[in-house]
């Protein structure tokens, strides 16, 4: 694997225009812009049929090869099939970091799995409706419905409270057991390792689900947690780091002298 930063990985993007909509393409790839270069950027399916039209600008504004694959039977994907024989010709370049795949359909779940064992980044994209085997096959997934690039206002974007986050059971259990892997003995947990450790119980985690733009907000208005913000030299911003509220630290025990 390659030494370069996540801003400098080469990633391979491949949409399924079968299961995405023209409408998220800006924000798509402004999202995959944060974990590296589109290197190559491909979309498939069948471009004789009226269905696929409305992606037609939408490619040569942001230099997208199609990739023509004809129906050949009613009923039958073949543009599935097309998508998945070029990512394994493109994994077995080495030439990639990973590979971004845009689809909400499960037909994909082995294809990241497989690109998963060869040790690459795997990065999914689709709907809330995705099913849960292709979420969970790739490293990290995110709901195109968060990146669609539209002006939201305060009023549109519905951020949930309190009330709501805590009784989401799931993501309260979520946060404790990513604190307790990543706490140190004080009980404390950097909140950069805590979204890590999150992500890799659960692919599709992103506080912008909840209607948050960060995950210390998130963090915060849940009110479960206690959160600290550590200052570096000079006034510089630094670590911050976030505790569970139920877990109380250790009271140091008292020292007891030796019997005489």
């Amino acid at each position: 694997m390659s030494s370069e930063t996540p801003a400098q990985n080469r990633l391979a993007v491949l949409i399924d225009a079968d299961n995405a909509n023209p409408s998220i393409t800006e924000g798509l790839l402004a999202e995959i812009a944060k974990y590296g270069v589109a290197s190559v950027k491909r979309i498939y399916g069948d471009w004789t049929t009226p269905q696929l039209g409305g992606w037609k600008a939408v490619l040569l504004e942001h230099s997208i090869q199609p990739i023509q694959q004809f129906r050949y039977t009613t009923g039958k994907n073949a543009t599935d099939s097309a998508m998945i024989i070029d990512a394994m010709d493109l994994l077995y370049t080495r030439r990639f970091e990973g590979f971004c795949l845009v689809s909400s359909d499960s037909d994909f779940t082995r294809l990241a799995s497989r690109i998963r064992e060869e040790g690459y980044l795997v990065l999914g994209f689709g709907e809330r409706k995705t099913p849960r085997p292709f979420v969970s096959a790739c490293d990290k997934f995110i709901f195109t419905e968060v990146v669609v690039a539209k002006e939201i206002s305060d009023d549109d974007a519905r951020k949930q409270k309190a009330n709501e986050l805590k009784g989401n059971t799931r993501l309260v259990r979520l946060f404790r057991s990513a604190i307790e892997a990543a706490s140190d003995e004080s009980g404390w947990a950097g909140l950069s390792a805590v979204g890590s450790n999150i992500v890799k119980q659960a692919p599709e985690f992103d506080p912008r689900n909840y209607g948050y733009s960060k995950l210390s907000e998130l963090v915060s208005e849940i009110k479960l947690f206690e959160i600290e913000k550590r200052v570096q030299n000079k006034g510089q911003p630094g670590q911050i780091r976030i505790r569970d509220k139920l877990k109380k630290p250790a009271t140091p025990q008292s020292k007891i002298s030796p019997a005489r």
